[in-house]
């Protein structure tokens, strides 16, 4: 089954002091892009956080914003009491013992080193493997968006080759006619050659060869046929990454539809190898947003 690279996951929760928005959305690429818009709170992570999107998603175009936000008036500041008593006994022993006020004692405090800080910018161990837990979540609810937009892929898809197999089937019953003209061709062509004064017998191989080789389209229509067999085998292979390895194939298909075109010389058949060519452009169009 197919699976599209279009998707979208979003989960809001709580997270220790926190409130977190977690958005994470996907569109086609050749290859895994990522845009992440990361509280600096994060940055340390940002690397495991690629590494987990990419495991996941493995290509596209991808986005991830992370919003956190403090529940009520908590301040991310702590306060060094052991190092405030420090501080506090050495400035009462200094005053005394030069006999000066301790007055604004505490401003002074305030304004030793280390004595109030902001906390560590950086998310706690086990806060971030419950926010790990949460980018899986939000992953899983984006390859549901992506597994069921690859099912309406796949249903279009299936329908351009099935279209494009019965297309080339509908070739044969102008085979007949075409290779009646061809015939005529062929003998005209020996006619002439046969009138001649001297038959050169490599020339006259020569023509045969040609007429043969450029005129015969049963390889490709087998090939055609083929290709559009392969293709259905493909589909149904249990891996979720297979566009390109499609893509490939569709180039393949495109090869046959243009030899037939160009090696059939029959108005009739030119017209069904422009609706092959129809059908297998739309088929393409679909399948460059399929992962």
């Amino acid at each position: 089954m197919l699976q599209s690279m279009t998707g979208f996951g979003r989960l809001e929760f709580n997270l220790s002091d926190y409130v977190c928005s977690l958005e994470i959305r996907s569109l086609n690429g050749k290859q895994f892009e990522l845009n992440s818009k990361l509280p600096s709170i994060l940055k340390l992570y940002e690397i495991a956080i690629r590494n987990q999107l990419q495991q996941h998603l493995m290509r596209g175009s991808v986005d991830i914003s992370i919003y956190l936000k403090q529940h009520g008036t908590s301040k991310p500041v702590s306060v060094n009491l052991e190092l405030a008593r420090y501080y506090h006994e050495a400035m009462n022993q200094i005053a005394d013992e030069l006999n000066l006020e301790k007055k604004d004692m505490l401003a002074t405090l305030m304004r030793m080193p280390e004595i109030v800080s902001t906390i560590n910018d950086t998310l706690d161990e086990s806060l971030w493997k419950i926010l790990s837990e949460k980018i899986d979540e939000a992953c899983q609810l984006l390859n549901h968006h992506r597994t069921e937009e690859g099912v309406m892929l796949e249903r279009h898809i299936l329908s351009n080759i099935k279209t494009i197999e019965r297309l080339c089937l509908e070739v044969n019953p102008f085979e007949t006619g075409r290779l009646e003209r061809l015939k005529e061709k062929l003998n005209n062509s020996l006619n002439d050659l046969l009138h001649s004064n001297a038959v050169d017998k490599n020339r006259l191989e020569q023509e045969l060869i040609y007429y043969i080789e450029r005129f015969d389209i049963t390889e490709e229509k087998n090939r055609l046929l083929h290709h559009c067999d392969y293709f259905y085998k493909l589909l149904e292979e249990d891996t979720a990454m297979k566009g390109k390895k499609l893509g490939f194939l569709l180039q393949e298909i495109g090869r046959e539809i243009n030899t037939m075109g160009s090696k059939a010389n029959d108005v009739d058949i030119q017209k069904i190898v422009v609706m092959m060519k129809d059908e297998l452009e739309q088929a393409k169009e679909q399948l460059l947003n399929a992962l």
